[in-house]
């Protein structure tokens, strides 16, 4: 039984080569994607975030909606030309899965005219707490890697209207935080500039976002 488990597992993973999206994801996975030319070869590359739907990880309401708390995946394809694509690094364990039926995660991908990779992950909590947020992360490929190079958080509180932007640049090594308020524009907003103690750049896999 274990073995056929496994091989079922492996069946339904993401496909390795393909010319679309619909080829490489199995039917049923909710996916979304971006294009663009990540490497700067003059050909189109692919990102994709997919979620599983092994049941195990599902949990079903009584008017049959279903959760998902399966871990999203998320991989990167090089085209080689003619429509193809290549899977270039799959990465399991980067964005995060819905851990309860109040708290949902928004992903947004994005591949920028310049070729860099923004993936952008926001909460929407709809019981127990009145914050929301996004955390969007900005990665370039060089050197073989896809390294981090800024990242942008947004906070908002839905009862006071209490804004928080806070922007990292880890090529400028600075910092930019500004706060507002959504309800009241006659509050002014503040902006406040620091500088960062220069790192070796994070690479993309080296953590959960």
């Amino acid at each position: 039984m274990s073995i056929c488990v496994g091989f079922n597992a492996q069946a339904q993973g993401l496909g390795q080569q393909g010319t679309s999206v619909e080829q490489i994801t199995p039917d049923g996975w909710p996916h979304q994607e971006a294009q663009g030319d990540l490497n700067k070869d003059g050909i189109t590359d692919l990102v994709v975030v997919a979620t599983p739907d092994y049941p195990e990880n599902t949990l079903t309401r009584d008017d049959g909606y279903v959760y998902n708390f399966n871990q999203p995946i998320l991989a990167i394809y090089f085209g080689k030309g003619q429509g193809q694509l290549q899977l270039w690094k799959q990465y399991d364990n980067v964005i995060p899965a819905d851990e309860n039926e109040f708290c949902h995660h928004e992903i947004g991908l994005e591949i920028t005219p310049h070729g860099t990779l923004r993936i952008a992950i926001g909460v929407f909590c709809s019981a127990g707490s009145y914050g929301t947020s996004t955390d969007a992360y900005t990665y370039r490929y060089q050197n073989d890697d896809f390294c981090l190079i800024g990242m942008d958080h947004e906070e908002m509180m839905r009862n006071t209207g209490e804004c928080t932007t806070v922007s990292e640049n880890y090529l400028t090594w600075k910092r930019q935080v500004v706060k507002s308020n959504a309800f009241d524009e006659t509050m002014p907003s503040t902006e406040k500039w620091t500088k960062l103690r220069k790192r070796p750049l994070e690479k993309l896999g080296a953590r959960e976002l």
